[in-house]
Order: structure tokens, then sequence, then C-alpha cells
């Protein structure tokens, strides 16, 4: 390959889109088991590569030349090949540096902790050093290496400012997984994750409904990128417009648009015609119920509301870590907390608010088959659907009228 990216495990990977939008050169993923890493790199047949977790480190001794804000920081993310001499760079260095900035977090005079011993945590170590940090604290499960333990996280430095997480503990396909309770750190300001697959995180959202402003790698991941493009094509970029632009086009790309609504408010039809407007896959939750366990209405008969919700959940924890679908969901999914957590790591909800007049009872629905029924269910939950929608789209219009307003996001 000429270009491209290796690493251990690439499943998640973004990159091969980011680069390939610039338009410039083909990019490849190429996973190496540890064993195949130097022999990789010593046999030279590649233009220049970017390196990921776990070989940061592990490429410096390979490298002919380093540069200085790479040699000080202790890791490698890019690899630029002239004429056979190998020369080591760090770009996410300013990826990591544009990712705080954009999130408006304050390092200056802050307490940090850092969770994680490896290349992308000496980064953020460097990030934070430049940005003026009181003090920062790497964290491990083990404490090697100078890093204090998870416990002594919790019992010394409850006091932090800031938290970065740099390992990949939420990442997909684990996307439930969480580093960290944050509920322990009363003091914080701060959130960043170096994990964009999710593009919001457990220890994201965690930050965000406490208030606190966080944000996961994407946007880094991306600037990191367009810096690197630079070396790769020793050319000026526009970085940060390029940056901008392309986060925003990956960011619609993977992001999930999630339909709730009342039963019989048009998600379906409205569903359909996103999906195919866009080119996505359309998963429907009642759909996925029915191929699982059967009719609906059988399910309530003969096992109950509870027992459905338990599906439901259950069907939501498999669609929420894929990513770039249209989710269509059941008119009660979002009354457990917990389903609009999972949905929101890879999308956003939009409520389709059509006027309780405008519902046609639906025999297939237990709960609403009766005009009545429908009625005392929208006043009922109108209040929980407001709450957790992203956006709220006036469904009283012509159903293609609605699609366009949810792809707009208006």
């Amino acid at each position: 390959m000429d270009y491209g990216l290796i690493g251990e495990r690439l499943p998640h990977s973004f990159s091969k889109e980011i680069h390939e939008k610039l338009g410039y050169y083909k990019y490849s993923l190429k996973e190496l088991k540890h064993e195949e890493l130097r022999d990789f790199i010593l046999e030279k047949n590649y233009k220049a590569l970017n390196v990921t977790i776990p070989y940061k480190q592990d490429v410096i001794p390979l490298l002919d030349e380093v540069s200085p804000d790479a040699r000080a920081i202790g890791a490698v993310n890019t690899i630029v090949n002239k004429d056979g001499v190998l020369y080591g760079y760090n770009t996410d260095f300013g990826g990591m540096k544009a990712l705080i900035e954009r999130a408006g977090i304050v390092i200056k005079y802050k307490k940090v902790l850092i969770l994680g011993t490896g290349g992308t945590s000496l980064t953020a170590t460097a990030v934070c050093e430049r940005l003026g940090a009181k003090e920062i604290r790497r964290v491990s499960r083990s404490g090697s290496g100078g890093a204090i333990t998870y416990e002594q996280a919790y019992d010394d430095y409850a006091d932090a400012d800031v938290i970065i997480n740099t390992t990949p503990c939420g990442m997909y396909p684990n996307i439930f997984d969480c580093p960290v309770d944050i509920g322990r750190f009363e003091r914080l300001s701060g959130v960043i994750d170096a994990v964009y697959n999710p593009l919001n995180t457990r220890l994201v959202l965690s930050a965000r409904d406490r208030g606190i402003p966080a944000d996961g790698g994407l946007y880094m991941l991306v600037a990191q990128a367009i810096l690197a493009a630079q070396l790769f094509l020793d050319k000026d970029m526009d970085t940060v417009s390029l940056t901008n632009k392309i986060y925003e086009e990956i960011y619609f790309d993977k992001r999930n648009i999630v339909l709730s609504g009342m039963p019989a408010s048009g998600k379906s039809t409205v569903s359909r015609i996103v999906a195919r407007r866009l080119g996505r896959e359309l998963l429907d939750t009642d759909k996925l119920i029915v191929e699982r366990e059967g009719e609906i209405r059988k399910i309530f008969a003969d096992k109950g509301e509870r027992y459905f919700r338990d599906l439901e959940s259950a069907v939501i924890r498999d669609v929420a870590p894929l990513s770039g679908k249209v989710i269509s969901l059941g008119g009660g999914a979002i009354l457990r907390p917990e389903n609009v957590t999972a949905l929101r790591q890879n999308g956003e909800i939009f409520f389709i608010d059509r006027s309780p007049e405008f519902l046609i009872p639906t025999d297939d629905r237990p709960l609403a088959d009766k005009r009545e029924k429908l009625i005392r269910l929208y006043e009922k939950r109108i209040d929980t659907y407001m709450s957790t929608a992203d956006f709220v789209i006036d469904g009283d219009c012509d159903p293609g009228d609605v699609a366009d307003s949810v792809i707009n996001g208006e």
C-alpha cells in the first residue's frame, strides 16, 4: 500500500473514509500482530503511514529520524518514507489540542487526570503541559510506570478538574463500558474521550448529563488526519477549514437518525422515506421484535407489557452500536432512560410530533387501539417525548415534508 493505517485491530476505524475525502490518495487499513511490526516497517513498502494502538511507542526505534515534538512526547502516529529514510511525527498533539479547544474546556491551572498509559496518554500529557495544567496524573489499573491506580484517583484526586480518557474502554463494539465513575469527581469542569466510535461514549454522555462540557474523539481524529496528510504530501492545507468540513461530513454519515413518536404518528412512513433518500438501512425496532417473538399484540396478551419492554430494550442494545442507520422506534421505547442513553451514543433522536386529533387507532397496538387510549397515551407521554428529543419535528404535514425536516435537522 502507498498510504494507510497500521494497528493491532482496526474494524472500528474511520481513518480510510477521512483520508479519502481529501481526494489525494487511496488509503488502506493494515492490521499487524506484534511480531509482524518490525519487518513491515523496515521493508518500507509504503509512502506514508498512520500508527495507532498499540504501536505508537513501538515504532520509534525503527525510524531514522523522529521530530523533536514526537521525541519529547514519546509517541509517533505518523511515518513518512522519504526516499527510503523513515521520519516519525506526532499529529495527535495538534488533534488533541484542537479537540480540547473546540469543547471549550479550560486546562490552565487545572488538575487533570489522564486515563491510560499508552501513546495517546503521552500526547494528552504533553498537550495539557502546553496548555498550562497545574497538575497532571496518569491513571492505570496497575499503577505502574509512574501512574496512579483508579482507587488512588478516587481516594486522593477526587478534586480533579478535567478527565481525559485515552484507553480503548467504551470503544466499539463494547460501547456500554465506561472507564471511570465520574460521579465520584465533584469538581469536574471538563471531560474528553479519545474514543470516537461510538460518537458519544458512556463517559461523555455521563458528563453531559451532569452539565459538564464533554466531547468524544472524532474531531481529534479528523484534525490529526488533516495534519498527517500535510506531511504525507508535503503540502500546505487550510487545516481548520478542512477539519471542520470533513468532521461534519463524517459525523452526518456515522450518526444514526432515530425517530420517536406516538403510535400512528407516521414514523414508519417517514423513516422509509428518510432511509431511501439517504441510501441508508432502515431498522424498525417493532419489526425486529416481531421477527424474534411474534406479533406484538400476542406478546402483550400472553406475557405482559413488562416482558415486551424488556424485549424492546434488548433490541435497542443490539442496534445502538451500529452507525449510519435510520432507526424507527416503537411508541414507548423512550420511556426507559437506558434506551435513550444507548441510542444517543451513536445517534440523535427526532420526535415526530403529530397532533392527537390526527392519530388513528391501530388494532396491532394494544395500547393504542382506541382513540380514547391514544389521547390519554399522548397526554401521558408528551413530556417524555419532548425531553428525550434532540429535534422536535412537526408531524402534521405531508410525510415527504416531515422527512425533509428530519434530514435537515429542522
